[in-house]
C-alpha cells in the first residue's frame, strides 16, 4: 500500500466545487473516477481542502492510498491521459502513509482577481471579478497589509461555517498586478468559509472610497459579518500553493 500525493491543476468552471456530490460533476469525483479506470480500485481523494463550484486552482494537494503497481513518477501521465482537459496532473510524489493532504497542511496561498478596466472582458469572463469603476489602489494595498498577523476572523467568514474557532493567522497579504488584473494575494495557516472571498470584497471596498485601510482593525475586531465587504463571486479565487 502507497500513499501517493498529487499536486493539481483545474478549470473550475465547470464543476459543482472539488467535493463529491451525488450526481453532479466534481473536482474530486472525476479524479476518482480516472484513478479508478487506470487501477481498478476505489479510492477516497483526500484535498487540501473544497474549494467552492467556479473556484480554480494551481496547485491543489490531494492523496490517495492505493496497491496498484503504477510507478510514481507515472501517475501524472496515466492520469492526463483519462482526465478532461479542465484537469491536469502536474506532479505525483508517494508521502508516509499518515499523510493527509487536508490535516498536514501548514499554510495555502489563495489569490483574487480582478479585471478593472471600462470594457468587459470576454476571455477572462470566467476568471477575474469585472469592476469598471476607479480604484485607488494605494489604499488597497495598505489595507492588505492590515490582514497580516494572527486574529479572529468572524468578520470573514459566511454565516453558515462549521469551523470550530475562527481564528486563523494570516503569514502575508499583499496586492500585484498579472494579466492585466490587479491580483490580491493571501497566504494563512487556514481559511474560514469565503474567508479569501470576503477579504477581496473589502478589500475592493477600500479602493472604491468605500472604507478606508484603517477599517479593516476595527471591521476585524468587530467579529462582525455586516462590517466587511461582500463575498465576490467564486470565478475570480485560485488556490495557488499549499505548504506542508
Amino acid at each position: 500500500m502507497r500513499n501517493i500525493l498529487l499536486t493539481i491543476e483545474y478549470d473550475g468552471t465547470e464543476y459543482f466545487g472539488w467535493q463529491k456530490q451525488p450526481n453532479k460533476k466534481t473536482i474530486q469525483g472525476t479524479i476518482e473516477e480516472a484513478i479508478k479506470k487506470l487501477t481498478g480500485e476505489e479510492v477516497n481523494l483526500i484535498g487540501s481542502g473544497r474549494t467552492d463550484r467556479g473556484v480554480h486552482a494551481l496547485n491543489q494537494k490531494a492523496n490517495f492510498k492505493t496497491s496498484s503497481k503504477i510507478p510514481t513518477d507515472k501517475f501524472p501521465l496515466a492520469l492526463n491521459s483519462v482526465l478532461p482537459g479542465d484537469i491536469s496532473i502536474k506532479d505525483a510524489v508517494e508521502v508516509p502513509l499518515n499523510f493527509s493532504a487536508r490535516y498536514s497542511a501548514k499554510q495555502k496561498t489563495y489569490k483574487y482577481l480582478i479585471y478593472n478596466k471600462n470594457s468587459r472582458p470576454a476571455l477572462l469572463r470566467n476568471y477575474a471579478y469585472y469592476y469598471p469603476y476607479q480604484l485607488d489602489v494605494d489604499a488597497m494595498q495598505r489595507a492588505c497589509e492590515y490582514f497580516i498577523g494572527e486574529y479572529d476572523f468572524k468578520s470573514f467568514c459566511s454565516a453558515d461555517s462549521e469551523a470550530k474557532t475562527t481564528i486563523r493567522r494570516v503569514y502575508n497579504s499583499y496586492l500585484t498586478f498579472e494579466n492585466e488584473c490587479i491580483a490580491i494575494y493571501i497566504t494563512a495557516n487556514g481559511f474560514l468559509y469565503n474567508m479569501a472571498r470576503i477579504i477581496a470584497g473589502t478589500i475592493l471596498d477600500v479602493g472604491a472610497g468605500k472604507l478606508k485601510p484603517m477599517d479593516i482593525p476595527l471591521i476585524i475586531e468587530s467579529k462582525d459579518r455586516t462590517k466587511a465587504g461582500k463575498t465576490l463571486p467564486p470565478w475570480g479565487l485560485y488556490l495557488v500553493d499549499v505548504v506542508y
